[in-house]
């Protein structure tokens, strides 16, 4: 995945602007949705507008906050369609193939404002999309909630638009618990639904991969794609100087690096750097602390390592080192933290 930075504004704002006319339609202003997201409604509807991850997650926030129907965030996935992605929904639907259409997918996932990370793979008969919201400190139980099925229903949606309205999925998988009206789950998604699993899953039946897309043409598939290599570069290059000091940093997380290092892999002095650095609106430091608490999320969230093996594998001393910086990144604890991301029961809807 691209290494931005989550307050750098290089995404579409079509996701904002879906679910902002999704609460609409439940009575919700914009000025509500919009909320500490720092972006106007005429701001909105303009395709110039670039919106940053932090955006997007302040703006799902408030989502969660004034939703009232209780399988909002799965319905209002159901809004997005392939038109929404530009090029990269144009290549879906060219693709000579369905298994085609899910590297597409895969490959060029980047370009649709990721809030989440996704893998795709074939096992026998089934075919599994994966999906985990990335690691960010307001990602809290009721807001990883959202997003999976947030997304769930975006692939639901795509899959259609590319296959048909007979696409259905075999199987959902969710690694949260079963919410109090987990019973509904199955009539609104379609098909079964299982809680306390290992991973999100989207499963299907592999017969579809073989199928061949109702828009599939091997000539627009191949000019489309190359055009979506070209966005793909030019994300790469507003990234800027962060992005490259990301890149290296996360190689060698494990043993820190100095800024005297990274400068001279740059080919650069450490002023210049440094200067360059405070003109991106961050700082080495700031850098080496937001991979830090990035990669500690996903690790207390995503998996059952414990304290020690986590304060090896970010470069940290000790474990009281870790936990301090910890708590001055999230205000929480680890364990703590690591407590309330898998709790279901610390969602609650409005009255």
């Amino acid at each position: 995945m691209l290494k931005a930075g989550p307050d750098e504004r290089i995404y579409p704002v079509a996701k904002l602007t879906t679910i902002m006319d999704a609460l609409a339609a439940e009575g919700v202003s914009p000025a509500d949705v919009l909320n500490g997201v720092h972006l106007s409604p005429s701001e909105m509807s303009s395709p110039a507008t670039r919106v940053s991850v932090n955006q997007c997650i302040e703006c799902c926030r408030n989502a969660v906050r004034l939703a009232r129907d209780p399988r909002f965030a799965y319905r209002t996935g159901l809004r997005f369609h392939v038109s929404s992605y530009g090029m990269y929904g144009f290549a879906m639907l060219s693709s000579m193939n369905f298994r085609q259409t899910m590297h597409v997918a895969e490959k060029y996932h980047e370009l649709a404002t990721p809030l989440t990370e996704i893998s795709f793979k074939e096992e026998g008969d089934k075919a599994i999309w994966t999906i985990a919201p990335i690691p960010h400190p307001e990602v809290d139980a009721p807001l990883y909630k959202f997003l999976v099925e947030l997304h769930f229903g975006i692939h639901m949606s795509l899959n259609r638009d590319t296959m048909g309205p007979s696409f259905v999925a075999r199987e959902f998988h969710f690694t949260y618990g079963p919410p109090a009206d987990a019973q509904t789950y199955p009539e609104t998604f379609g098909c079964d639904v299982l809680f306390d699993q290992p991973e999100n899953k989207l499963v299907f039946d592999a017969a579809w991969l073989d199928r061949e897309p109702k828009a599939g043409n091997e000539i627009t598939y191949s000019a489309v794609t190359g055009l979506c290599d070209e966005l793909v570069e030019e994300l790469r290059h507003r990234v800027g100087l962060v992005g490259k000091v990301r890149e290296i940093l996360m190689v060698n997380l494990m043993r820190p690096t100095s800024l005297e290092a990274v400068a001279k892999h740059l080919n650069m002095t450490t002023r210049t750097l440094r200067r360059r650095l405070s003109d991106e609106k961050t700082s080495f430091r700031g850098l080496v602390d937001e991979l830090r608490m990035q990669v500690a999320i996903k690790y207390l969230r995503d998996t059952d390592l414990a304290i020690e093996e986590i304060t090896y594998a970010l470069g940290f001393e000790d474990a009281a080192n870790f936990r301090r910086a910890f708590r001055r990144w999230t205000n929480h604890g680890p364990l703590e933290f690591r407590r309330h991301s898998r709790d279901e029961s610390d969602i609650e809807r409005p009255d």
